[in-house]
């Protein structure tokens, strides 16, 4: 099956080479999420309806994950908490830490990383804006995934670095929302995401997958053999063969 060439990686300080930041870039999505159920990976690592702002982008983006994750609060044009309160000290994968009040979390993010943030499920502002993105790209950041609204559309189409989320809102995280702590786990979905994790960025499969650092290694030997065996597949069904026919000859092994 026919690939995208690499567009971008990132090789920062996470136990990974730039050599296999370059493999996993030649690979979809798809293929990691293939490799990633094989390994009863929770999700298979997809974090599920958040959609890139840009139509045209890079192919695919590969870094380590930038955690951030969000509280409820409350203001006088949204007097009552949506969402949970989190977990005063959760378990981290890394340094977490909580942010001082007063700190603003575009101004921790980790160079060559990719910002993901987790924002309580319900409400209806935005936790990142155009000033805290171009504060992110400045500091050297490949991408934010937000798990939650994002506004500024216009300057945040502007940026060089990719921009998902889930949707869009004219309100300030002020509104409803503070950014709580770096570093901590997050829970989108049914994917558990922990700083230093690595993201991919998929524009042309529309996906975005979270590989547990732990799993890297093992993703790596697996992709070779799942994607020859889908080359395989797709070779004789165009030839005219049947799918039945198809995986059991080559994915049945």
């Amino acid at each position: 099956m026919l690939r995208a060439p690499i567009r971008r990686f990132s090789s920062s300080a996470f136990n990974m080479s730039s050599e296999q930041f370059q493999t996993l870039a030649k690979y979809t999505a798809c293929d990691i999420s293939d490799a990633l159920l094989k390994l009863n990976v929770p999700g298979a690592g997809f974090l599920a309806d958040i959609a890139p702002l840009k139509s045209k982008t890079p192919a695919r983006v590969v870094a380590p994950a930038s955690t951030v994750l969000f509280a409820p609060k409350t203001s006088p044009s949204f007097p009552q908490p949506v969402g949970p309160k989190p977990d005063p000290d959760p378990p981290s994968s890394g340094d977490g830490s909580k942010i001082s009040p007063g700190t603003p979390y575009a101004d921790l993010i980790n160079q060559n990383t990719i910002a993901v943030l987790s924002q309580p499920e319900g409400q209806v502002c935005a936790v990142v804006g155009g000033i805290n993105a171009v504060r992110m790209e400045q500091l050297g950041a490949k991408g934010v995934v937000v798990s939650g609204r994002v506004r500024d559309v216009d300057a945040l189409k502007g940026l060089k670095m990719q921009v998902w989320s889930r949707g869009t809102s004219s309100v300030g995280a002020g509104a409803q929302a503070s950014a709580f702590a770096v570093g901590y786990p997050l829970t989108i979905g049914q994917v558990v995401v922990n700083s230093g994790d690595i993201i991919m960025l998929d524009a042309d499969e529309n996906s975005v997958v979270a590989i547990p650092k732990d799993k890297v290694e093992e993703v790596l030997k697996l992709l070779p053999k799942l994607t020859e065996a889908d080359d395989r597949c797709m070779a004789d069904v165009r030839a005219g063969g049947s799918v039945k026919e198809a995986f059991a000859k080559h994915r049945g092994k």
